[in-house]
């Protein structure tokens, strides 16, 4: 398949080595701010001259801002772009969970029996997202994170690298959860 990828810093060069181990060829880099190599326009630059091309778009923005990612995510979803999940060769998915659309999950991840994840999530590399977990829309789990069975991460969410996110934990929507922290419990 044909992919833009809506941003163009390094998460943005992540994904274009993960759609290359799929198969997928990178037509550019969608940017709305900045011009440089690979970048071939702004959003609705794009949008309009690719409106019946039939690639599809990948969200490219990185977890520095959830708040600005979310609000391109919407953008996105307002417009006709067939708007691909992207399962890295080597993760593995169980046949139970489930996958909003524009979720990545990459090299080594694990999504366990019943996992839920929303629209826009991201699972890093050896990150564990157990059985029946729930994980809000546009949330990143990071690297060897963590979630036990039954755990909830709300929407617009971040969880470290090597947090553990104990069993039936549920955690607020846009909390932030530190590298190595382990969370008992929160409210949700």
């Amino acid at each position: 398949m044909r992919l833009f990828l809506y941003g163009s810093r390094s998460y943005a060069q992540t994904l274009t080595g993960i759609a290359a181990d799929l198969g997928h060829e990178v037509a550019g880099l969608i940017d709305d701010q900045h011009a440089g190599p690979g970048i071939v326009g702004s959003f609705d630059a794009v949008t309009r001259e690719q409106a019946h091309g039939g690639a599809g778009l990948v969200l490219a923005i990185g977890y520095s801002d959830l708040g600005a990612r979310a609000r391109a995510w919407e953008r996105v979803r307002a417009t006709a772009w067939p708007l691909p999940t992207l399962v890295h060769p080597r993760a593995y998915v169980a046949l139970s969970a489930t996958l909003g659309p524009g979720c990545v999950v990459m090299a080594g991840a694990i999504v366990d029996q019943r996992a839920q994840l929303g629209e826009a999530v991201v699972v890093w590399p050896g990150a564990c997202v157990n059985h029946d977990c729930a994980i809000g829309d546009n949330s990143f789990i990071s690297p060897s994170a963590v979630l036990c069975g039954g755990a909830t991460v709300g929407p617009h969410s971040f969880v470290g690298a090597g947090a553990l996110i104990v069993d039936g934990a549920r955690l607020p929507a846009s909390s932030f959860v530190r590298m190595g922290e382990r969370v008992i419990a929160r409210g949700a």
